[in-house]
Order: structure tokens, then C-alpha cells, then sequence
């Protein structure tokens, strides 16, 4: 009942976006930009991103993800792009990324994925067992805070005293104070949870942006998503954090234009 009222209410919701959104920003055959934030932060990590696309002309969408594993999430996000009408690019940042890939490809018109900084999971993978096939991610006991809650479950949430270190070092310290004290934390059993068995990108045209200096999720790692999901292109910035949205927007801009365009060109 709960999931309903809430799927109910982000139609309701998603209905008055677009209601509000200019005829330009929704006229021809731009697609939806849909946004899925990942685990330690919230769709305001998006904000650049989103205002460089909403001066393009497309329609943006960045709905909350729940953090609470990856087929619940990827269920409400579902519900969010079912009440879409038209193509829709579909952009993840980290674990973002595994809620991406366990969306139906029946939640809408999907044209094209864009992995940031994001975990590509295959059938039965998990996001914390990814991190570990390469060497680089600092995410770990040393660096997490668990905090239990009633129902037995554990939220994780990045340590105050390492957050700048390991998740984006290449931002002002003020504001990675900022994005620390604001942090959303994940469900530990969403971080461990099995990908289901029908990965999106299996289905989709993907695109990976890697940071290069991702301390979260390895480069490495990235890369070899990227390569199994035969991704159309990747593409490494030098010296980029995990929050490379935050800190290089523009980058993070190219690969969903070139995605839409993909779509435009093809109509």
C-alpha cells in the first residue's frame, strides 16, 4: 500500500513538472532527461547538470531514489519515468547506477543510458562486492558511520572526517562541508543486495563518464563495466572525483547530449 501511495503521488507530482515546464523545453523529439542520484547525496547533486540541460531545452526530471536496495528503487523510478510520455535518456550517478540497471525496459521509451562514476551491475552482482574486484575504492569500515535503525535494518553514511578525502577532493572544503552535513545515506543491505537478472544496459545504448580520481568506485572497475556492456563510448577525466557532476558539469553534460542526439538523429 505504501509503495502505491507513492507511486501515485510521484505521477501527481511529475504531472505538475511538466505542466509548468515551458512548451519549448518539451516540443519535437528532445528526450526526457531522467536523473538517479546515487547513495551519500541527493538530486541537488545534479543541480549544474540540471540547469545546462534546462538552458538545451529538455525536460528534467530528478527524482528522489529511496537508497533502500536496488529493485525497490528501481521499481519507483519506474513509476516516475511510466508517467513520461515520449524518449527518455536515463542518467545515473554511482549507486545509482545499479538502480538504473534493474529498471524494466517496458518503465518507458528508454533510448540511452549514461553511467557517471556508476556501479553497471550484471545478474546476481552487488555493489560492494564490485568495489572489491579492483583495488582503489576507500570506502570501508574506516571510512563509513552505521547507524542502526529500529526495524534492523543499518543506514551507511560517509564518516564526517574522511567525506572530502575519498568522495569529492577536487571541491572547495566549504562545500564539501556542506554536501557532508547534507549527505542522504544508503540502506547497507541495498549495497548488498543481487542485481536482478535483466541488466538495462543489455537492452539500452549506454555511455560511461569515469573519473579518474573516483575513490569510491574504482576507474578500473568502470572501465571493465563499461566493456562488457559494450558501451558506445567512454570517457575518463583526469583528475575527477566520484562527484565529478558536482565538480566538472560540463563533462557530465556531453555524454547525455550525445545520447539524446543519438535518439534525434535516429527519428
Amino acid at each position: 500500500m505504501r509503495s502505491c501511495l507513492a507511486a501515485a503521488l510521484a505521477a501527481v507530482l511529475l504531472g505538475a513538472a511538466l505542466a509548468t515546464t515551458p512548451a519549448s523545453a518539451r516540443a519535437g523529439d528532445k528526450p526526457t532527461i531522467v536523473l538517479v542520484h546515487g547513495a551519500f547525496a541527493d538530486a541537488s547533486g545534479f543541480g549544474a547538470v540540471t540547469s545546462r540541460l534546462q538552458r538545451r531545452g529538455f525536460t528534467v526530471i530528478a527524482p528522489a531514489n529511496p537508497l533502500r536496495g536496488p529493485a525497490g528503487d528501481a521499481a519507483y523510478v519506474a513509476s516516475v519515468m511510466r508517467a513520461i510520455s515520449g524518449p527518455i535518456v536515463l542518467v545515473a550517478h554511482s549507486y545509482g547506477g545499479a538502480v538504473m540497471s534493474n529498471v524494466a525496459p517496458d518503465a518507458g521509451e528508454i533510448v540511452g543510458l549514461v553511467y557517471v562514476n556508476a556501479f553497471a551491475p550484471a545478474p546476481g552482482e552487488t555493489c560492494f562486492g564490485l568495489a572489491a574486484m579492483f583495488p582503489g575504492s576507500m570506502l570501508g569500515e574506516e571510512t563509513a558511520r552505521p547507524v542502526a535503525r529500529r526495524d534492523g535494518s543499518t543506514d551507511l553514511y560517509v564518516a564526517a572526517d574522511s567525506f572530502h578525502d575519498i568522495f569529492c577532493q577536487d571541491l572547495p572544503a566549504p562545500q564539501a562541508a556542506l554536501m557532508c552535513a547534507t549527505q542522504r545515506p544508503a540502506a547497507e543491505e541495498a549495497l548488498t543486495e543481487p542485481s536482478g537478472d535483466q541488466p538495462l544496459w543489455k537492452h539500452v545504448p549506454s555511455w560511461f563518464l569515469i573519473g579518474e580520481d573516483d575513490r569510491i568506485i574504482p576507474p578500473a572497475l568502470q572501465r571493465y563495466m563499461a566493456e562488457r556492456a559494450r558501451a558506445q563510448r567512454t570517457v575518463a577525466i583526469e583528475g575527477a572525483s566520484h562527484a565529478i557532476a558536482v565538480s566538472r558539469p560540463d563533462a557530465t553534460v556531453h555524454p547525455i547530449l550525445e545520447a539524446a542526439a543519438l535518439r534525434v538523429a535516429a527519428a
